[in-house]
C-alpha cells in the first residue's frame, strides 16, 4: 500500500505497516554503559467487572456456559490485585528492578494502592484499554484509547508513552488512533528482538519487544505448565538472546499477572530469575519508554 492509500483510510495489512527485515541484516545496535541486552519486566493489572463474562477462567462452572455472577472466577482474578501484586512488589524491591505497569483504564480507580505503590517506586504507566476485553470489542477504541490515556494521566500526572492492547487485541486502526493520540510505541507486535517502526496513517510508531513465551497466561493458563516452567524457560530464553545479542543490542520482555505468578505456588520461580540474572553486569533492565529513547537515538530513523 502506498502512503497516499494509507491516508485514505484505506485499511492497512500488517504488511503494509512493516516491511520484512533480517536481523542479521541491519545496522549494529549498541546499549549504554557496555550493557549487551536490555530486559524489560512488565506486569499487567485490570479489573475484571463482575457483572459481566470473566475474560479467563481458571474453574468451569458444574453445569457449563458462562454464568453471572462468577464468584469463583472473578475471586481467582481478584486474589492477585489484594495479595499477588505485593508478593511482586518485594521481589521489584529486593533486586532493583524497574517496573512497567500495563494497567485498565478503570483498574487505576479500582485499585488506588496499587496505583500508590507504582508511583512511589517511579514505575512506568502504560496503557492497557480501558476494560479488560478484545479491542475488536470495544464500541468506540478511539475513545477507549482516550479514556485510558487521560486515566493514567490524571493518576501519574503525565501522559503515557506506551500501550498494550488486552490479550494483544487490535483493529485495523489501533496503530494509527494510538499514534494521533500521543502513543510513542506499543508492544502488540511479538514479531522481533529489536524495536521496529510501524507506519500509521500519520507518523509511524515503534514497537517494543513483547514476549508470548514468557508470559505466565501463556504458559500456566493455555499450556498448563507447571509452576517452574516459567523459570525454566525465562532463562532459556535469556541464555538464547544474551548471545544473540554479542555484536549488536537485542531486546527480551518478561510478562507477569498478579494472579498467576503471584500465586503463592509460583513466586519463587519468578524470584529465582532475578537471582540468576543480576549476577550480569552487563543486562540493563530498563522501562519501555528508556528502551524507545535509547532506540530513537541510536536505531534507524522514522521511514
Amino acid at each position: 500500500m502506498n502512503d497516499t492509500a494509507a491516508k485514505s483510510g484505506q485499511r492497512m495489512l500488517p504488511t503494509d505497516r512493516i516491511a520484512y527485515s533480517a536481523i542479521t541484516d541491519r545496522p549494529k545496535l549498541k546499549l549504554p554503559g557496555g550493557a549487551r541486552m536490555a530486559i524489560w519486566v512488565i506486569v499487567n493489572v485490570e479489573d475484571w467487572d463482575p457483572k459481566d463474562t470473566m475474560p479467563r477462567t481458571v474453574l468451569t462452572p458444574p453445569a457449563g456456559g458462562a454464568p453471572v455472577p462468577d464468584i469463583p472466577n472473578w475471586c481467582w482474578h481478584e486474589y492477585g490485585n489484594r495479595v499477588g501484586f505485593w508478593r511482586f512488589i518485594k521481589v521489584f524491591d529486593e533486586f532493583a528492578i524497574p517496573g512497567v505497569l500495563a494497567i485498565n483504564g478503570c483498574a487505576i480507580e479500582a485499585y488506588p494502592p496499587i496505583v500508590k505503590a507504582a508511583l512511589d517506586r517511579k514505575w512506568e504507566f502504560i496503557g492497557h484499554g480501558f476494560t479488560q476485553r478484545n479491542m475488536q470489542k470495544v464500541p468506540d477504541e478511539k475513545a477507549d484509547i482516550h479514556m485510558t490515556t487521560e486515566a493514567i494521566k490524571k493518576a501519574t500526572g503525565k501522559l503515557p508513552r506506551g500501550w498494550l492492547g488486552p490479550g494483544l487485541t487490535e483493529t485495523w486502526e489501533t496503530p494509527d488512533l494510538l499514534k494521533e493520540d500521543g502513543y510513542d510505541y506499543v508492544a502488540d507486535w511479538v514479531l522481533d528482538d529489536q524495536p521496529v517502526w510501524l507506519k500509521t496513517r500519520g507518523k509511524p510508531i515503534v514497537n517494543i519487544p513483547y514476549t508470548q513465551e514468557c508470559n505466565d497466561v501463556a504458559m500456566m493458563l493455555i499450556q498448563h505448565h507447571k509452576a517452574s516452567e516459567y523459570y525454566d524457560r525465562a532463562m532459556d530464553q535469556f541464555e538464547q538472546i544474551y548471545e544473540d545479542a554479542e555484536d549488536s543490542a537485542r531486546v527480551m520482555a518478561l510478562v507477569v499477572h498478579p494472579y498467576i505468578m503471584g500465586a503463592p505456588h509460583r513466586l519463587k520461580y519468578f524470584r529465582k530469575i532475578f537471582e540468576n540474572i543480576r549476577r550480569k553486569s552487563d543486562v540493563a533492565f530498563m522501562t519501555g519508554e528508556q528502551i524507545f529513547d535509547w532506540y530513537l537515538k541510536v536505531g534507524p530513523k522514522a521511514p
